[in-house]
């Protein structure tokens, strides 16, 4: 998540307890640490120092691997020669490939040069993601605001209900005639954003949009998956149940004017405390062009999707279309309307500091609506629009920030369309894989993996916007090819992310043998620790959270991540991340 005025989170965060172990010998081998399955490639990375500084002794170096099941009997042994050079440090690795061992059971893995040895255990499962895929949905039960968490569905973690926003107040840069500044609107639901209260607009679209579209892909699969929480019974894909908690508050965002508030929010990030501990007003402000294209955009998809299971959802369906268009009717009259928060808080008191999930370009928002909003009504004038915002020559990787590969997706995997839509899905399909062309050459990467190669790969958020959507597109491509070089790839990128890295970090809270377990969220700083299911957000070379309370050990950019309640750039969690590890983590277990 990209948010501004973060200083005083680490002021807030002081205290919290830190842990970034110092290199160990165990660290020596980096290994996917939640699991493999049997006919899957299976690789590790060996740490390996260069013997006694001599490079020139790189090519007679050899490393002994051995592997032993959990009965001591070995199973497996071989030599390593070959180092690998890492683009993105001056570090030496090398890479051994186990593929051959396919029997299930939990494993040891030894490395040996003489005098360094290391040690790692792994996994060989039928269903090595089935866990995981179930916790990344519920971590967004574990966001929900305006309800108990129950100890039933989560144990440790239960906690009473915060944020009821029953008493919301129209913050005076959203205020209207008919609502003017201080009345009092009821707005409840919705997850809490990411490591903060808040609840945006913005995000959350993008959250749902990439959710339902995984859903979209594997009916069958999502449609039996069984994720712990209340509604797990009902008779609808609990991801769907999931998806439902948040659209249910983005409904009560839109003014009656058609126009989408950009958040609901407190004026200041509030501290380190429960929930229910919170005492700030809370405000919904500014409508903005950007905020009410994405709802539009989820809206409409939300039509379709819930369509048939209208028994369940009674009226929803009509309701979230009804919605949509209204607000791509307000988009239309209003399409430059940003939102700084800078210039409204000279405008407007009382002045807020939260997450300003901030644009200036809405072409892409309106590419995204105009797209789903034709999909499900079949309007030529949302057509029209759609091919005015069409990319013809590339398009950046989805983020909340562009939306356009949302719709570039929604194009390529139409099926049964009319000639015309024909053509424009497959003109996206074709710009789709030469977006991802160049995730196809891993040859000598000292991770084997298409992400985490390049300086470049690390930013703000990269787990996500980098990696574990990269194995998602890669899996749409599957999809689209049946080409199996294409899920090996996007396995692989759920490799580097559950351990195969430079830290060595499984990077979701509670799975793997070194897991992030200081994640920058409010929900986390309880006695209790980490929510179990989040994906934090990865190495950050900016730091833009460096200072007095936190320390970076590394500025290299694959090692540049703190496992630290205070690192908010290296360590935060939000559901625009979480969706695409909902994901690629329920394709791969889907397979």
């Amino acid at each position: 998540m990209y948010k501004k005025s973060f200083n005083a989170f680490a002021a807030l965060a002081i205290g919290c307890m830190t842990a970034s172990p110092s290199f160990a010998q165990s660290d020596i081998i980096k290994v996917n640490q939640v699991g493999f399955a049997p006919n899957a490639e299976k690789t590790a990375t060996i740490e390996w120092p260069i013997p006694n500084g001599n490079k020139a002794t790189l090519k007679q170096h050899a490393v002994s691997v051995v592997i032993k099941n959990d009965r001591g009997k070995q199973v497996w042994k071989g030599k390593v020669y070959e180092m690998r050079s890492s683009k993105v440090s001056d570090k030496k690795r090398m890479l051994v490939d186990f593929s051959t061992l396919t029997e299930e059971g939990k494993y040891t893995i030894t490395t040996s040069d003489g005098v360094n040895k290391g040690k790692a255990t792994f996994v060989i499962s039928s269903r090595p993601y089935k866990e995981l895929a179930a916790a990344a949905i519920k971590g967004f039960y574990f966001q929900r605001a305006s309800m108990p968490i129950e100890e039933q569905y989560v144990g440790k973690w239960a906690r009473p209900a915060g944020h009821l926003d029953t008493q919301v107040m129209i913050h005076p840069s959203a205020a209207t005639a008919e609502r003017p500044a201080g009345m009092i609107i009821n707005s409840p639901w919705g997850w809490y954003d990411a490591g903060d209260y808040n609840k945006y607009i913005v995000n959350s679209s993008f959250a749902v949009g990439v959710m339902m579209g995984a859903y979209e892909q594997r009916k069958d699969y999502y449609r039996t998956q069984e994720v712990d929480i209340p509604e797990k019974n009902n008779g609808v894909p609990n991801i769907l149940d999931e998806i439902y908690y948040n659209l249910k508050w983005m409904q009560t965002m839109q003014d009656t004017d058609g126009g989408l508030y950009h958040k609901l929010t407190t004026p200041s990030f509030e501290g380190f405390v429960a929930p229910s501990e919170c005492k700030q007003q809370r405000y919904v402000v500014k409508k903005t062009t950007a905020a009410t294209l994405d709802f539009a955009a989820s809206m409409a998809m939300a039509s379709r999707v819930y369509r048939e299971f209208g028994n369940y959802f009674p009226g929803f369906s009509s309701i979230a279309i009804g919605q949509a268009e209204k607000a791509y009717a307000w988009a239309k009259k209003n399409p430059n309307v940003e939102y700084d928060q800078n210039k409204m808080n000279a405008a407007y008191d009382p002045d807020v500091s939260t997450g300003a999930y901030d644009d200036k370009y809405f072409g892409d928002e309106f590419f995204w609506a105009a797209t789903e909003l034709y999909l499900v009504t079949g309007k030529q004038e949302y057509r029209e629009d759609a091919m005015r915002y069409i990319p013809k020559e590339s398009f950046p990787t989805a983020s909340w920030g562009n939306v356009t590969e949302l719709a570039v997706l929604e194009w390529a995997r139409l099926k049964d369309a009319k000639p015309e839509d024909a053509k424009v899905a497959a003109d996206m399909k074709k710009l789709f894989f030469a977006h991802i062309a160049k995730y196809s050459d891993i040859a000598g990467t000292p991770f084997n993996s298409p992400y985490g190669n390049d300086a470049s790969d690390f930013f703000w958020g990269c787990n996500s916007e980098g990696c574990t959507w990269r194995g998602a597109e890669l899996m749409y491509a599957y999809d689209f090819t049946g080409d199996a070089s294409y899920k090996e790839n996007a396995r692989r990128c759920m490799n580097y992310v559950l351990g195969q890295n430079a830290t060595g970090y499984c990077y979701v809270t509670g799975f793997g043998t070194k897991p992030s377990i200081h994640p920058h969220q409010r929900l986390a700083s309880t006695p209790n620790g980490a929510y179990p299911g989040f994906l934090v957000g990865g190495p950050n070379p900016g730091q833009q959270d460096k200072g007095e309370n936190l320390k970076y050990t590394s500025n290299v950019p694959d090692e540049s991540y703190m496992d630290d309640m205070n690192s908010y750039a290296s360590n935060e969690i939000a559901i625009n991340w979480n969706a695409t590890l909902v994901a690629l983590a329920g394709w791969l277990d889907s397979e």
